[in-house]
């Protein structure tokens, strides 16, 4: 039997609920929020604090020079971050200064975001690195390749020796290209098809793309090339929804990496750097990729925009073997796998750019030092950049992590501020 009680009996009660959920409330953010990454003194993991300082006063250099706008720079050093900084402005015109939060176009860096939630499917068993490609994308089934320069711009072909697998597509062996950064008649055709075309969706540049002869025999050579554009579609059909949603899910969410996406939503904006040129000694505004709307064309090679910790997140993920705050991406053996060399036995030139570098699964691996752009130490080091001068390396052996960030379309100081920074970050190592 239900005994009724008077109503003034209910008052205790309901004001302890009424309490309880107003303490759910006041606490429910601190309980959802993110965990931060752990910070440390330098002198705790090995690191000189002087060395650090040496870093800042060189990247602050370059701003106070006029080379660079604004920069941020991060090092964690065994799993701890024992520097961050930012220094200059990411608007000059208005005076707006670069802080730790502010957001950047990554480009490239795109690419080992893309490769790794690839490879989230690959520790699922859904591929295998020889499969073929064409088992995810039918229409690369009998693809051509270009034997030599043809009439009326189109090259003469012959058939693949092998169909491109999964190790070629994400070791940049694949015979694509990017019809930007070299000459060719296949190189043409991609320019002439709109390859790299922000209006249109992944799949129809897959079918543009299967229109057009490879520019070299699969597993031939290195060829920096449009390879992570078709991973991130592969990604669409392996999970059956787009791009941005397969980031958010596998990586970004688990992660923590709350201002990384493809656009700038608009209570984001006031966070956004600018790009800089430098013309005549002056820094000068260049509006190159706004990416204040949400693209159609999901650029898995280079479309997502975020900020310096978010990276650092990403990065530390994969130098803590695949792990961060608990929370697994990928087994350890996969990490491994991705930064093991998966060049063919007969390809040894990447060109001048990464000269003493093999490549990985979208990760370029310093295996011998080259004294122009590498310390002694950098040895093992994975690592990229992005066209806007992003950059970040993570070193297994040193257990080293350094990520940069700057909008600059001027490759020569973008250059400098990376090969600097990470130069400066090796020798501050004392253990």
């Amino acid at each position: 039997m239900i005994r009724l009680r008077p109503r003034g009996q209910y008052a205790p009660l309901a004001t302890a609920a009424v309490a309880l959920l107003l303490a759910v409330f006041v606490l429910a953010p601190a309980f959802a929020a993110e965990p931060e990454l752990q910070h440390a003194k330098p002198a705790d993991v090995g690191m000189d604090p002087a060395g650090l300082k040496k870093l800042n006063e060189a990247m602050h250099g370059m701003v106070d020079g006029g080379q660079l706008a604004g920069v941020v720079t991060m090092v964690s050093r065994k799993g701890k971050v024992v520097h961050f900084d930012a220094y200059g402005k990411r608007d000059i015109e208005n005076g707006l200064p670069v802080e730790k939060d502010t957001i950047f176009r990554i480009y490239s860096m795109t690419k080992p975001i893309v490769g790794v939630a690839l490879m989230t499917y690959y520790d699922e068993g859904r591929f295998t690195l020889d499969d073929p490609v064409s088992k995810f994308i039918p229409e690369f089934a009998d693809l051509k390749v270009a034997k030599e320069d043809g009439p009326d711009g189109n090259p003469i072909t012959e058939d693949a020796d092998h169909p491109m697998t999964m190790r070629e597509l994400m070791s940049h062996t694949a015979g694509l290209t990017y019809g930007l950064f070299s000459r060719s008649q296949v190189d043409t055709l991609y320019t002439q098809a709109g390859i790299i075309d922000f209006n249109q969706n992944l799949k129809e540049m897959i079918d543009k793309l299967a229109k057009i002869p490879l520019r070299q025999q699969p597993g031939s050579m290195w060829h920096y090339s449009v390879a992570v554009d078709v991973q991130g579609y592969i990604l669409e059909v392996l999970a059956g929804k787009p791009l941005d949603e397969v980031l958010n899910e596998r990586l970004f969410g688990p992660l923590g990496m709350t201002d990384t996406a493809f656009w700038v939503e608009p209570g984001k904006v006031d966070r956004f750097s600018h790009m800089y040129q430098s013309t005549g000694g002056k820094l000068t505004k260049v509006e190159f990729g706004q990416y204040l709307e949400k693209p159609k064309f999901l650029s898995g090679g280079g479309g997502l925009v975020g900020t310096a910790t978010d990276y650092m997140r990403f990065a530390q993920m994969l130098a803590n073997g695949g792990e961060l705050d608990g929370v697994r991406i990928l087994k350890p053996e996969t990490v491994k796998l991705m930064h093991t060399n998966h060049l063919p036995d007969g390809v040894t030139d990447m060109g001048p750019l990464y000269r003493g570098n093999r490549f990985g699964l979208d990760f370029s691996i310093v295996t011998d030092p080259n004294p122009a752009t590498d310390h002694e130490r950098a040895r093992g080091e994975y690592w990229w950049y992005g066209i806007g001068g992003t950059w970040f390396g993570i070193n297994p052996v040193q257990d080293l992590v350094v990520v940069g960030m700057i909008q600059s379309r001027d490759f020569q100081a973008a250059s400098a501020a990376r090969i600097g920074s990470k130069r400066l970050a090796y020798e501050a190592i004392v253990d």
